[in-house]
């Protein structure tokens, strides 16, 4: 996938964002929504969809991969790519810590760990506590509906949790965690980037992004036309940031400048408007991007000192996406209620908006992962412990039900359409399950 190619597939993504900002207003569980989406109760109670559409499991923690390990739990943020041959890459995330050793690839007692190479890993543990976190690749048939293969593609890391697709047929992949070394079981500091090629054919070498900085990254989303990178982070505290790389289609590794987004008229705002409404629906701010310095700091304090430099500050900031020159990222818990804001940054104009803040937790509970569906829609997935939707969110504005979780209190992760647009994969997460979902896309399409 080049740079246009990646720009012509992300550009369907400004149609299905335009009516967002209305998604508090009207849903399918309100008497004036224009579109309701009936769905069906799954007799296994498992996963309620709509008519004519199913499900089927298509890896689970503990089953046995191509390599020889064992497929690892709490599987999370996913990418889609073409193979060479038009085949189907799904790369997968794992948001693990070394504990609990059951969602290890190693084996009941991380046993296989000694088979590779320690380079390999980037923290062994001293071979007593690995990372269990990481990537596995996936090869799937879509035809079949079914993997032709999987491997651990990046091992030894901590709670990769989101991340986002690059323009040169990659994922980054992100560690939600800023453990550091300490001198016994913890070899490595964590909190990095990590960059996963849709063509790995086993374990990569794990060679963190020191230039995107150490904090508790979540997601990233790429600009084609720059290579800047922006990026999500998970704090009730957190900030935004963006990577300007020295060589952006090049080597990543060879530095380049972070910043943090700032609000040049309203320096330091609070954007979560938990005390009071610090900003409004719909209301637009110019943004300045601030340079912030010790990038690599142990302390995990950028956030502070970017808030104390003049950054905005978000609330949770999770998935990220980019449009053509637009960045929409949701904030989990943002909001007078905290249940979930959605924000747009407009590239070309240089201008922050926050784009919906949800008011009811019966029409969107707080927003985790989201993606763009082939007609153009945006696919919003929830995380908050007690009932976890999907919803599908129209051109008009309306947000109706596509999914509810019936099988655990698991929030939706990883949502994302095979590059032909016939299979929506998502993961739930605390079963340790991978899905492909199928069926009649037209009908939701009117």
């Amino acid at each position: 996938m080049n740079r246009r190619s990646f720009i012509s597939k992300s550009a369907i993504t400004s149609v299905g964002f335009i009516s967002l900002a209305r998604c508090t207003y009207k849903s399918s569980v309100q008497e004036n929504a224009e579109k309701v989406i009936s769905l069906v109760k799954d007799p296994n109670n498992y996963l309620d969809l709509p008519e004519g559409f199913s499900y089927k499991v298509i890896s689970k923690v503990g089953d046995k991969m191509s390599d020889g390990l064992s497929v690892p739990g709490r599987p999370d943020g996913m990418g889609t790519f073409l193979s060479n041959n038009n085949e189907c890459i799904i790369i997968r995330n794992h948001e693990n810590s070394p504990e609990p050793i059951e969602n290890s690839p190693f084996g009941a007692d991380n046993e296989l760990l000694t088979e590779f190479p320690t380079e390999k890993i980037y923290d062994a543990g001293k071979l007593k506590k690995p990372g269990l976190g990481g990537t596995t690749n996936l090869l799937f048939d879509e035809e079949k509906q079914e993997v032709k293969e999987q491997f651990l593609s990046l091992a030894g890391t901590y709670r990769n949790c989101a991340g986002g697709p690059t323009p040169w047929n990659s994922w980054l992949t992100c560690e939600e965690d800023v453990t550091i070394t300490n001198g016994d079981t913890i070899e490595k500091d964590h909190g990095f980037v990590f960059d996963v090629p849709a063509n790995a054919k086993g374990l990569i070498d794990p060679k963190p992004i020191l230039g995107m900085g150490r904090f508790n990254h979540e997601a990233v989303a790429v600009d084609p036309e720059t290579g800047i990178i922006y990026q999500t982070e998970d704090r009730s505290d957190g900030l935004v940031y963006r990577f300007v790389p020295d060589d952006p289609f090049g080597d990543l590794h060879a530095g380049g400048k972070l910043q943090v987004l700032a609000l040049k008229d309203k320096k330091q705002l609070d954007t979560r408007n938990w005390d009071s409404t610090q900003m409004a629906v719909n209301e637009k701010f110019s943004v300045e991007w601030i340079d912030i310095d010790d990038v690599l700091s142990l302390k995990d304090d950028l956030r502070y000192r970017g808030f104390d430099a003049g950054a905005a500050r978000f609330a949770r900031g999770e998935g990220m996406w980019y449009t053509e020159e637009q960045i929409y990222f949701a904030c989990t818990n943002g909001g007078p209620k905290k249940f979930g804001q959605i924000f747009k940054y407009d590239i070309k104009e240089q201008s922050l908006e926050l784009f919906a803040e949800s008011e009811d937790k019966s029409v969107l509970h707080m927003c985790d992962n989201l993606t763009i569906t082939p007609w153009g829609e945006v696919l919003v997935c929830e995380d908050n412990g007690e009932e976890n939707r999907m919803h599908i969110i129209d051109k008009e504005g309306n947000l109706s039900l596509f999914a509810i979780n019936k099988s655990s209190k698991s929030e939706f992760a990883g949502a994302v359409f095979s590059p032909s647009g016939k299979t929506l994969f998502v993961n739930i997460q605390e079963n340790g399950d991978t899905l492909a979902v199928t069926g009649p896309w037209e009908n939701l399409m009117a």
